[in-house]
């Protein structure tokens, strides 16, 4: 009798999970076929690469925002992941500076803040 009921329990379901139903504006029913220049094409390629998506992505995300972004590189990443050491330590500074005094923090402080100028002008580059 327990097998029965639990074969007849998952029959009545209407929702049997699963991704949601994309609705008629979402789906991407039309194609369009667009002849390039082999260095046209090579250039999209490398483009959308760079920005980590595929370059049917990449078009569709030039013609609704205006163009994609490149995806933060290795380099990058760690150069963000010292400033904010640096940041941490400039905090620390802080405390110091309002224990202590400001002149007991005054060097470190200054040669810090020229160490945070040299890693953002790294960064813009």
């Amino acid at each position: 009798m327990d097998k029965e009921k639990r074969k007849n329990s998952g029959r009545g379901r209407t929702n049997k999970g699963g991704r949601p139903v994309k609705g008629a504006t979402e789906k991407l029913k039309y194609r369009v076929t667009v002849k390039m220049a082999t260095e046209d094409y090579y250039l999209l390629k490398s483009k959308a690469k760079s920005a980590g998506v595929s370059a049917s992505e990449f078009i569709r995300g030039c013609i609704t925002e205006g163009g994609m972004k490149e995806r933060l590189s290795k380099k990058h990443g760690d150069l963000i992941r010292k400033l904010c050491g640096m940041a941490n330590n400039l905090n620390q500074l802080a405390r110091k500076a309002n224990a202590e005094g400001y002149a007991s923090v005054f060097v470190p402080c200054r040669t810090l803040v020229i160490e945070i100028d040299n890693l953002i002008k790294q960064i813009r580059l």
